[in-house]
């Protein structure tokens, strides 16, 4: 082949609609290479691509804050598997958030659900605000939607499951009522991942991941990433993107791209270890209460029927420990194979409490109304096998209420 000739194209490898999820995973965003015939994909680490004349790029791309190729097949997988025509990746979870409030005007009024991750809340109520944009927090948005909506109000935001309690929310019913007012609806879908919940199918209208979390799985890559459907929205959010240039980098986009090859082989064990860690505190006389929407006791179990891959609860889980703050420490000093950490997500179980921890920049009594309470300890359950965890957790549970003590972190001196 001559430098002039133009390379064979292999066919496009993003599959169409018909494919299931784990092909779509595998498949989509990932082009066999043109020239060599690579079927994983190069690292692109040029940060400014060569131009054959005065603004006329050699190919695609010019300089990697505004575009770069392991960028654009991440983001190509990404709203393949969220069922999105776009989707645009940011350094972290907390830029994601931070490009979409930014994209509201001064003056905007936003709904958010109480229960939140603490950098989210962080970020509504210290940051935004500076900007002119105000939140107002509610622990019962399907309640009170219609009477917090303003004529300034112009987004609502909700996690379903909430961060830490796995609170639900039914988002086609929210999605109605925002909508019949020109309102958008975001779902950070950050614990359920794209395998478990898809909210764009379910009216919202930008769903966004921590990716460090369960669409990396490897906890390796700080990441975030939003996907939608308009055309608007990609204008905006892209135009914000550069111009703030929160962007993660090529290398961090491959490796995110490669962690969400399996993000369904790890979200289903991840599910099933969680299933049966939560089965066997909730059967434990020192737990209070576990919050777990693969439950039947969860009091939203039918919207996780209705909204979750196969009634799944996902791979988190918290609950309340009898011995207050004190008992919730221990029981994060005692585990043997949960390790005492905050995130969540990845291939390895964690556990944190998040009213010292994840949420401890949330005053008590906000913290408190939203049921994150001091005796309140938050499981990630990874891909270990659900037998050793359920007894990790059961060994834990009990030396934490009896009182007993040990020096060091996680049960090693």
């Amino acid at each position: 082949m001559t430098q002039h000739e133009h390379p064979v194209q292999t066919p496009p490898r993003a599959p169409s609609p018909v494919h299931r999820f784990g092909t779509l995973a595998v498949h989509a965003g990932a082009p066999h290479d043109p020239h060599t015939g690579a079927v994983i994909e190069a690292i692109s680490l040029s940060t400014t691509f060569a131009q054959t004349a005065v603004g006329q790029p050699v190919g695609a791309y010019e300089y990697t804050r505004s575009s770069n190729p392991n960028r654009d097949n991440f983001e190509n997988a990404v709203a393949a598997l969220e069922h999105a025509r776009y989707a645009l990746a940011f350094s972290s979870g907390s830029a994601t958030t931070a490009i979409v409030l930014q994209s509201l005007a001064a003056g905007s009024h936003v709904v958010s659900v109480s229960d939140v991750y603490g950098g989210t809340h962080r970020y509504f109520t210290k940051v935004a605000a500076a900007h002119g944009v105000h939140v107002t927090f509610t622990p019962s948005i399907e309640l009170d939607i219609e009477e917090l909506i303003r004529p300034e109000t112009k987004l609502i935001w909700i996690e379903s499951p909430s961060n830490p309690t796995l609170s639900l929310v039914d988002i086609r019913a929210i999605a109605t009522a925002a909508h019949k007012h020109g309102i958008l609806v975001v779902v950070d879908n950050t614990f359920l991942s794209p395998y478990v919940q898809n909210p764009l199918d379910h009216g919202a209208d930008i769903v966004v991941h921590s990716v460090t979390k369960y669409i990396n799985g490897h906890s390796d890559v700080l990441m975030g990433v939003a996907a939608f459907n308009s055309d608007a929205l990609k204008e905006r959010l892209t135009f914000l993107q550069n111009a703030i240039g929160a962007v993660p980098s090529a290398f961090d986009s491959w490796l995110a791209h490669r962690g969400l090859k399996t993000l369904h082989l790890r979200a289903r064990e991840a599910t099933t270890n969680a299933t049966s860690v939560a089965q066997a505190l909730e059967a434990s006389p020192n737990v209070i209460a576990v919050n777990y929407p693969g439950l039947n006791s969860h009091r939203q179990r039918a919207i996780a029927i209705k909204q979750h891959r196969k009634g799944m609860g996902g791979g988190m889980l918290s609950f309340r420990i009898k011995g207050g703050k004190e008992a919730a420490e221990r029981f994060c000093q005692h585990t043997k194979i949960f390790t005492l950490a905050e995130s969540l997500g990845g291939v390895e179980s964690l556990c944190e409490v998040p009213s010292s921890m994840t949420h401890a920049g949330i005053p008590k009594e906000q913290r408190e109304a939203a049921g994150v309470f001091d005796d309140l300890v938050r499981l990630s359950c990874g891909i270990e096998d659900a037998e050793d965890l359920t007894a990790d957790a059961l060994q834990a549970l009990e030396k934490a209420v009896s009182g007993a003590k040990v020096n060091g972190v996680n049960g090693h001196a």
